[in-house]
């Protein structure tokens, strides 16, 4: 359905696209993807994506696709830190824009290059005029655009992992501001994207606060002597500088007064063109998706033209290139409109599925069914359709979970007659970033790989495609060992990830009020103290200002600089100069209190469900080593260590009458190293459970483990974790802060004494080279190429990421294993027990008050057992009524 169509609007659209956007987003998306001579294509790639779904879904009439003109603009003259701190445009990318530039013309898109100004504005600016005689649709996500808005103004972000439409009423209810607010709001709490600082100590929340009261700077500045004490201080300084940022972030809506509707009208796309270009840059994956929109460009015959073009004449092939899919020597072998297509049935309609295989792909309440060489759309409950289905052999999906969250009768279909399609082109291939819908359907249509039914699948069939992608893929698992790792580990852990994502976790709201008081206490505390200690007030969250102070003022010795050539204040270099001042000292503490502040205190509890619980979202397709990450909130990253960190897990806490028990993995990845290695003193040392890294600093030291210092001990800790990680002799000199010359004796030495080791490791690498990946203890596989590149850089980059593949990502296996096994424990559901939390090696469940201790039994007893390996696993236990109590 189109934009149109589901905001019912009236007239033509004015469609206006962040390019720039879009083209830096694909750059950093895509790394890798490449044309056959190297020539870099990613940001080509996203851009045509974007803009082929905008001419399949909305067959645009007016469009412009904006683009940042070269040098800078109005902005750098008010401020000239203003995006001071971006490095310049790579390489990479710039050789990307002339090429872009030819897509736009022969596809018929208006381009419009903003000089002086930035494209932003340029859309700001069409947008205010044209919306009260059409709807403006603008394409792109910066905030910053926030502030066109309105009653027939709307934001669609379609290239992000879930596609997002924001309106003025979304906007109205995510800020509790209006569009023309937005501005002064930005200039409040700054923008470091744009290096724009804002009101130091001032964030969303407090600005949020400000302008509900004062809607506007003006208005705030007038009643500056009526604010609060805390905030009169803060704004003491800015309340002119203000004026300056909200002029940073405002666009501007006069721009481009030449360009008329008539400018803005898209042409008809160059078939010719069209078909020798996407052979230029090799965009096989696209030419279903042209041909599908475009009829004129799937009879045309090619022809060379335009810079970059490559001749017809040069690529008469056989009928295997691009120019043989559009050109007149080897047409399609149907017309889109004469394949496969859908219909629109209910639920009484579909078929008898008994034992057959399903495509299944769901928008909502409605569903696109693929089975027989037939495809159906059908709209109805999830109830009905599971009971239809229930006879199926298969049913191919992209992804399973998100059926699971959707409605619990999905889980009536047994786990193993599921086919995740997004988790198996993961495990094929865990570099990527993106297994979404979307960009997995791209895959039908990218050529010569894929079986011969896909040519008779229209490309509105989504129900057909999942299940041809399913026979693309399902063979590439099994002949690639996968299939067992998919079907005992990966797939029966999807439930539990959807259970853990369900249950949530308590947290206390005065605790964390509490927290955040005395944080933000703490950070005034240090800012006057950071300016006391420099002699003069500066804004501690310019790095352009702490470079001043710090090596003009007083001149410390610099310790590195940004990519652009400044002097870097990066924690880095910070800690390199801890000695030189005491201030040092007060601006790391600022930083990590500020970082508590910001990125835990404020947001989290704004995060809480109407259940009193946050619900994060478990990744299970997120990192190469097969870790699970969580996002929605990040709570694989909330602080562990020190007295904050316990602080934080404090404010953690079970339900009502229930505790918790957290189980913790004792350095599961050095015993996953022993057990790989078989090194005789890890072995040992494991089995007779001794102190490892006693036992490691003994031998680097020669001393009975009963010597060895507190110090000596820290150095081998390091050593023995820093390897794992791939830590060289610079990371290491400067965690033990010693000289690098020391840090490579140091690791000589311990290879030395742990030879067995360095076989291993090396071992690890050779196979990476012969077989082209490595596995983990489960069998997951990562392809590392990289290993042959005459780069030696990038080598030993691989090196690294293979030995840590093998080993973390077998800790990953583990703890996977475990979860699966502590959710299936039938005494623990009997006893009320249920997994909740998922931290790197720790599980968290929580259980009546009365039970906690028995289910804390069997938790602890489950991860301990879920494996053999040639050591022992040992699990630490802890029970309370918070997370800090348990850990």
């Amino acid at each position: 359905m189109s934009l149109k169509d589901k905001l019912n609007l009236q007239g033509d659209p004015l469609y206006l696209v962040d390019g720039s956007a879009f083209f830096y987003r694909g750059f950093h998306a895509y790394p890798d993807l490449k044309r056959s001579d190297g020539f870099p294509t990613n940001a080509l790639y996203i851009v045509l994506r974007v803009l082929l779904k905008l001419f399949k879904e909305e067959k645009p009439k007016y469009l412009a696709f904006m683009l940042d003109g070269k040098g800078k603009n109005f902005r750098h003259e008010l401020y000239d830190q203003y995006k001071a701190q971006r490095p310049p445009m790579p390489d990479d990318l710039r050789v990307q824009i002339e090429p872009l530039k030819e897509a736009m013309a022969v596809f018929g898109v208006p381009l419009i290059v903003s000089e002086g100004e930035e494209a932003d504005d340029c859309i700001a600016s069409l947008a205010v005029r044209y919306k009260s005689e059409r709807p403006v649709i603008i394409l792109g996500a910066d905030k910053d655009l926030k502030q066109c808005l309105d009653e027939n103004v709307f934001m669609w972000d379609p290239a992000g992992r879930a596609e997002k439409i924001t309106s003025l009423a979304d906007f109205r209810e995510e800020t509790g501001l209006e569009p023309h607010q937005w501005a002064d709001f930005q200039a409040l709490v700054g923008d470091s994207a744009d290096n724009i600082p804002g009101v130091p100590g001032v964030g969303k929340v407090t600005a949020t606060k400000l302008m509900a009261k004062y809607p506007t700077l003006e208005a705030l500045r007038d009643n500056y002597e009526k604010l609060q004490p805390a905030i009169k201080k803060k704004m003491k300084d800015e309340l002119e500088n203000i004026f300056t940022y909200r002029e940073l972030t405002r666009l501007k809506q006069d721009s481009c007064a030449s360009l008329d509707l008539g400018r803005l009208t898209v042409k008809p796309a160059d078939s010719g063109q069209v078909s020798s270009y996407l052979e230029t840059y090799e965009f096989r994956s696209l030419v279903r998706d042209v041909r599908s929109i475009f009829p004129a460009v799937a009879a045309a015959a090619p022809a060379a033209s335009g810079s970059g073009s490559v001749s017809a004449a040069k690529s008469k092939k056989a009928n295997s290139g691009l120019l043989s899919l559009f050109g007149e020597e080897a047409p399609p072998k149907s017309d889109p409109d004469s394949r496969l297509s859908v219909r629109k049935v209910s639920i009484n309609d579909l078929p008898d599925f008994s034992g057959g295989e399903v495509g299944l792909v769901r928008e909502g309440s409605t569903y696109f069914i693929g089975f027989a060489g037939e495809e159906w759309m059908c709209r109805t409950g999830a109830a009905e359709l599971v009971e239809k289905l229930l006879p199926a052999k298969t049913l191919a999906v992209a992804d399973v979970k998100s059926f699971f969250r959707a409605d619990r009768g999905w889980r009536k279909i047994g786990l193993s007659r599921w086919f995740d399609l997004s988790l198996a082109s993961y495990l094929l291939n865990p570099e990527e970033r993106n297994y979404g819908w979307d960009r997995l359907r791209s895959m039908l249509f990218a050529g010569d790989e894929l079986p011969d039914a896909v040519d008779e699948v229209h490309p509105d069939a989504q129900g057909m495609a999942a299940l041809a992608l399913m026979h693309v893929l399902a063979p590439r698992v099994q002949s690639a060992g996968l299939e067992e790792l998919i079907k005992t580990l990966e797939t029966p852990l999807i439930p539990v990830l959807a259970d853990m994502e369900d249950a949530g976790i308590t947290i206390d709201l005065s605790s964390f009020a509490e927290f955040l008081t005395e944080v933000s206490q703490r950070v005034d505390e240090l800012t006057g103290i950071i300016h006391e200690r420099a002699g003069e007030e500066f804004n501690i969250r310019s790095s352009q200002q702490m470079s001043n102070v710090l090596f003009d003022k007083l001149g410390l010795v610099p310790g590195g600089k940004t990519p652009k050539g400044a002097l870097s204040t990066s924690n880095t270099v910070l800690e390199k100069l801890l000695g030189q001042h005491e201030i040092i000292t007060d601006i790391l503490e600022y930083r990590k209190m500020e970082k508590l502040r910001s990125t835990y205190l404020e947001p989290l509890p704004k995060l809480v469900n109407s259940d009193g619980r946050i619900h994060t979202h478990f990744n299970q397709l997120a990192t190469a080593t097969g870790r699970l990450s969580s996002s929605g909130p990040n709570l694989q990253n909330i602080p562990i260590r020190g007295k904050q960190g316990k602080r934080m897990r404090a404010c953690f806490t079970a339900g009502k009458g229930l505790r918790l028990a957290a189980a913790d993995y004792s350095q599961v990845e050095l015993r996953v190293l022993a057990h790989f290695s078989s090194d005789p003193t890890l072995v040992s040392a494991f089995e007779h459970d001794e102190d490892i890294h006693s036992r490691t600093a003994a031998l680097l030291f020669d001393k009975e483990p009963a010597e060895i210092t507190a110090d000596e001990r820290r150095n081998a800790k390091t050593i023995n974790f820093g390897l794992i990680y791939g830590m060289g002799p610079q990371k290491l000199s400067r965690e033990l802060g010693i000289k690098i010359n020391e840090a490579k004796e140091f690791i000589a030495r311990y290879f030395e004494k742990l030879g067995v080791l360095r076989d291993f490791y090396d071992s690890v690498v050779e196979q990476g080279r012969e077989k082209g990946y490595v596995t983990t203890l489960s069998g997951r596989r990562r392809l590392l190429p990289e290993l042959h590149s005459t780069n030696q850089q990038v080598v030993s980059q691989a090196r690294r990421q293979a030995i840590n593949t093998v080993i973390q990502g077998s800790a990953a296996d583990i703890i996977k294993m475990a979860m699966i096994k502590v959710a299936d424990n039938s005494e623990i559901k009997h006893l009320g027990g249920r997994l909740i939390l998922q931290i790197h090696d720790e599980l968290l469940v929580e259980g009546p008050e009365g039970n906690i201790e028995e289910i804390g039994r069997l938790l602890q007893e489950d991860m301990q057992s879920v494996t053999r390996l040639a050591v022992p696993l040992k699990v630490d236990l802890g029970l309370g009524r918070n997370w800090a109590q348990a850990h």
